[in-house]
Parts: C-alpha cells; sequence; structure tokens
C-alpha cells in the first residue's frame, strides 16, 4: 500500500514571514535538546510545501530512484533478530526491510525485535505483523519526505512497478539530498520579494538578476490565503548583492528582506551539520 495525499502540494497556504536563510536552520535548531525526528521531517515538509513545482524543477525530477542507498543490504527470514539489531545499530537506523528474492515483505522495527520472544531464532520462525510502507521508484521527493513524517521512519523502501524491491531511502541521505537542492551548501545572498500574483514574471526577476553578472541558485513562490499577495524567496551565488537590490529597487519592485552577510551562510551550513551529526548518533 502507498500512502498518498492528493491534496499534498507544494503551494499550500503558509503562515508568512519565514525567511529563506532558515531554509535547514529550522530544521537544525541551533540547540538539537529534545529534537526528534518527527518534529525535524514535519519542519522539512513544511519546507517543502513553501518552495514552488513551476519554479524549483529540480525537485520535481529527483525521484526516489535517485535517492536509493547502496549501503542497507535487506535482511532475509534467515536472518535472526540479534543480527538485525545488530546491523541497526551499525547503520544508526531503526527499521530494516526483509525481502524474500525480490519480494519486500515489510519493515522490522527495534521494538518489533525487542518484543520476540526468542531473539536468536530466525525471523521466518516468528508470527511478525510487518508494516509495508514503500514507494515507487518514479514518486517525488514531496511524496517521500511526508510518508518519512508521517510514519516516524528511518528508512523507506523503494520498488519497481512491478513490486520488486530496487533498495531503501535512509532519513539521513534524504535530508542530505534535499540540501543540496536548497543550495545550504552554497554561500550567498538571499532577497524576499512581494508583488501581487498577476505581477510575477519569472523570466523578468531572472534577467535581473543576472544583468548584475549573478545567478538563481534556488528559488520558491509562498502564497498567502485570502490575498493576491506573493513572496518570492531567491537565493544567488553572490554574497554582495547589492546591485541586485539596486535594480530591484528601479524596477519598482517590494523588497521585504534581503540577507547577504557571510556569517549567515555559515551559521546555516552550521546547523545543517549538527543536524546531520545528530541523526548519525
Amino acid at each position: 500500500m502507498v500512502f498518498e495525499n492528493p491534496n499534498f502540494t507544494p503551494l499550500d497556504s503558509l503562515k508568512k514571514g519565514q525567511p529563506d536563510k532558515v531554509i535547514l536552520a529550522s530544521i537544525g535548531q541551533a540547540n538539537l535538546t529534545g529534537f526528534s525526528i518527527k518534529s525535524g521531517l514535519e519542519k522539512l515538509e513544511k519546507l517543502c510545501r513553501k518552495i514552488s513545482k513551476h519554479n524549483f524543477r529540480l525537485i520535481n525530477y529527483m525521484t526516489a530512484k535517485d535517492l536509493i542507498t547502496n549501503s542497507v543490504i535487506p535482511l532475509r527470514t534467515s536472518d535472526t533478530g540479534m543480527n538485525a539489531l545488530n546491523i541497526m545499530e551499525d547503520l544508526r537506523v531503526m527499521h530494516l526491510p526483509i525481502v524474500n528474492n525480490e519480494e519486500f515483505l515489510g519493515l522490522i522495527s527495534q521494538t518489533d525485535i525487542d518484543n520476540l520472544n526468542i531473539p536468536e531464532e530466525p525471523l521466518g520462525n516468528h508470527n511478525l505483523s510487518l508494516t509495508r510502507p514503500f514507494v515507487y521508484q518514479h514518486q517525488n521527493i514531496y511524496e517521500i519526505i511526508r510518508m518519512f513524517s508521517s510514519l516516524q521512519l528511518t528508512l523507506l523502501p523503494v520498488l519497481d512497478s512491478n513490486n520488486n524491491y530496487l533498495g531503501v531511502i535512509t532519513l539521513t541521505d534524504l535530508v542530505r539530498n534535499f540540501a543540496k537542492l536548497a543550495a545550504v551548501d552554497n554561500p550567498g545572498g538571499v532577497i524576499i520579494l512581494e508583488l501581487n500574483n498577476k505581477d510575477y514574471s519569472l523570466s523578468e526577476i531572472a534577467q535581473i538578476i543576472e544583468s548584475n553578472d549573478a545567478k538563481v541558485l534556488g528559488l520558491y513562490v509562498t502564497s498567502f490565503p485570502d490575498s493576491t499577495k506573493i513572496e518570492i524567496t531567491v537565493k544567488l551565488n553572490k554574497i554582495d548583492i547589492r546591485p541586485v537590490l539596486q535594480t530591484f529597487y528601479r524596477y519598482n519592485y517590494s523588497v521585504t528582506a534581503s540577507f547577504s552577510e557571510e556569517g549567515d551562510s555559515d551559521v546555516i551550513k552550521e546547523r545543517f551539520d549538527s543536524l546531520m551529526n545528530y541523526l548519525n548518533i
């Protein structure tokens, strides 16, 4: 069974006023005390909702097949519970897939194994009630993040169109790949524009930026309920964005915020690294 929500779109109405410079700082708070996988993924899911599927197309092109890791070898029914626990500890995950040839039987969790009467026996000897969450190889990163968040998984199996097991996506790799798309590792400035929906022109915004010898690293659109206004957040490849700002002002754009200090980029990178370190504990 594939868990999908057809109403989930990246342009759902959101609370106004969250700048792009918290792209992953919002997930990896400076103080990670009390951080949970669920809360972190919920914040990542909210961020994905803010990214326009029309303007940040790289995310739509990143499918489950692109995120599969080779580091996780599935369990067989002949493996014991103790062996599974050792693998979980080595990989720092709380779930593992059980596969028979190419058939995905289900996910077993650390809690499932702890409840076994004799964990030294093969898993096939136990009457297991396994969950079967998975995604198909063509599904995009939005659906993947939503499933991780709703089911609080540390990894997610991927199947082909014939329901054959292909591999898994780990939570750590999911966050790391999203960070690449969000240009977290790239230093640069951020500009937030506010304008009427009917006045939005991606080509004009890009032309203004590129006329100042700068490039767009990322762009997303935020809409608001009961309003014709939208907010455009643009990540640039330059830290000194003053010439770009001056051009936007000259074209009568409303700039609601801008961030250009190199230190801000360092803080985002530091907090993202803190999150990755936490996930690897």
